[in-house]
């Protein structure tokens, strides 16, 4: 099962790294990702760019865009890994390793979907699978 960790902070979270070494959040971060990469459960992790982007919002039409990235949020987003592990007790095992502290830091854990769970005889789905499939996906 896939599973994503999502990174949270908050403003608070994001001051006390202000003086926090590069070199020594790039070191402990490279150890953890080695060891889920040596573990074979990491398939994929970003960072996003603490510079705010943007929020569509969909609740009128058409969608409304404001600054963001939470307006009413205290949370920040600031990246994930998606694991591959099997189940979530081992996801969240992964998430106490990782290296994140200070106030407000935390993760979310939510468990990603596949293409196998939604109707397979949609049409949007078997064309969603043939590209999956094309692109080594699947």
């Amino acid at each position: 099962m896939k599973y994503m960790l999502i990174m949270r902070g908050t403003d608070e979270t994001v001051a006390a790294f202000q003086d926090v070494d590069v070199d020594e959040i790039m070191d402990s971060m490279g150890r953890f990702n080695d060891e889920m990469v040596r573990a074979g459960v990491l398939l994929a992790a970003e960072g996003l760019d603490p510079e705010p982007g943007v929020v569509v919002d969909y609740s009128s039409e058409p969608p409304v865009v404001t600054d963001g990235p939470y307006g009413e949020t205290k949370e920040l987003f600031g990246g994930f890994w998606i694991l591959d592990v099997a189940s979530r007790e081992e996801a969240v095992e992964w998430a106490k390793r990782a290296p994140m502290a200070g106030p407000g830091s935390k993760a979310e854990i939510r468990r990603v979907t596949t293409i196998d769970e939604f109707p397979q005889d949609n049409e949007w789905i078997r064309k969603e699978r043939e590209w999956r499939e094309a692109t080594g996906q699947l």
